[in-house]
């Protein structure tokens, strides 16, 4: 589940990637004019075996440049084992994971190298989004438009994904491990362009939780 909510950031910032000619047209279409985005979503994640392993919901708001807040709590816990869920966010200068069962966040500097991947697709650039994922249409079906993302670096977090647009509208994210296992996210509710609280973008880490890293001010 820890490992779910890095690839899934990677995918959810391509809200605000900026349109180019080489992106396929659903993409396109997708992040035409958009500064900022809002949606909440379903989650299901399935083992190699095709087998339900978990369920949650979430919420995700990105405005760009390099701010975006993706949260996810369970609607049961996984296998028996309890997951309070997690808050990715990056503030535009940090990223932070902070996981609530263990009392635990994590920060980087969000320009790091290390934080480079899943921050790339929002960082606007379009030759390092070319340099780090192959994007390429897939046939239509179930009455969406689909792009498959698949990272070029050996060391991504997950190794195929699925984006699924009804319209302008991101509808769907279906996201392969390296391990088999299958995540979908399905969009019950989006905004383009909503005015968002800038208080979304920050975080202070709650009292009694262990921070790993230092914050840049």
């Amino acid at each position: 589940m820890r490992r779910l909510v890095r690839y899934a950031l990677s995918l959810a910032m391509v809200a605000a990637v900026p349109a180019q000619a080489a992106l396929p047209a659903a993409l396109q279409t997708f992040i035409a004019g958009l500064t900022t985005f809002s949606a909440e979503f379903e989650q299901h994640v399935r083992d190699a075996g095709g087998h339900d392993v978990a369920a949650g919901r979430g919420t995700l708001a990105v405005q760009r440049p390099g701010r975006f807040r993706w949260e996810y709590r369970p609607v049961a816990p996984a296998n028996g084992i309890a997951d309070g869920g997690q808050l990715l966010l990056a503030d535009g200068r940090n990223l932070w994971l902070y996981e609530r069962d263990l009392a635990q966040a994590t920060v980087r500097d969000a320009g790091s190298t290390q934080a480079a991947a899943p921050m790339l697709l929002l960082s606007g650039d379009p030759a390092q989004i070319e340099a780090a994922f192959t994007l390429t249409a897939e046939p239509d079906h179930d009455g969406l438009r689909w792009v498959a993302v698949q990272p070029r670096a050996a060391a991504a977090d997950f190794a195929r994904a699925e984006l699924a647009f009804r319209g302008a509208d991101l509808a769907r994210m279906i996201i392969s491990d390296k391990i088999g296992q299958l995540t979908t996210l399905i969009i019950t509710r989006s905004q383009r362009n909503p005015r968002l609280d800038p208080g979304l973008f920050r975080f202070t880490p709650p009292a009694g939780v262990d921070v790993i890293g230092t914050a840049r001010p």
